[in-house]
């Protein structure tokens, strides 16, 4: 597969991290998603962390949709749109958890490098970096 997903038919796999890694504390997303090239549609799952020594710092986010619209922005070449939930549990000593929703939003080019943000329930993180990884670095 080309690296190049201009080059890409049918579905190709992307991995993509966004956050400012290195930043102590910092929430990091880390997206596996499933592209449709022909329709734009998006599919797949994520994984939020954070570098804090406390329970629940690995969030999963499950039955990720999207879609992908072309752009001409300067280096922006796809806008990505993407919902979906994730369960969050409660701290302790509070018992329990809730249906959570995720909601993100990108602009990045060919190489899938670029921009975006996300919400997490209560968690809101703009302006981030964008960049494709390998399949091992997306898992989390």
């Amino acid at each position: 597969m080309s690296e190049n997903t201009t080059d890409n038919l049918g579905l190709y796999l992307v991995n993509l991290v966004m956050g400012k890694e290195g930043t102590p504390g910092a929430p990091i997303l880390h997206l596996s998603l499933l592209v449709n090239a022909a329709s734009g549609a998006v599919t797949g799952h994520g994984v939020q962390t954070q570098a804090v020594a406390a329970p629940g710092n690995r969030v999963e986010i499950g039955n990720i949709t999207g879609q992908i619209h072309g752009a001409g922005f300067g280096g922006v070449t796809k806008l990505v749109a993407l919902q979906g939930q994730a369960v969050i549990s409660f701290p302790p000593p509070a018992i329990g958890s809730y249906l959570a929703p995720f909601a993100a939003n990108l602009g990045v080019n060919n190489e899938w490098s670029g921009e975006g943000g996300w919400t997490l329930g209560t968690t809101r993180v703009e302006d981030v970096p964008v960049k494709k990884v390998a399949a091992q670095a997306a898992a989390g």
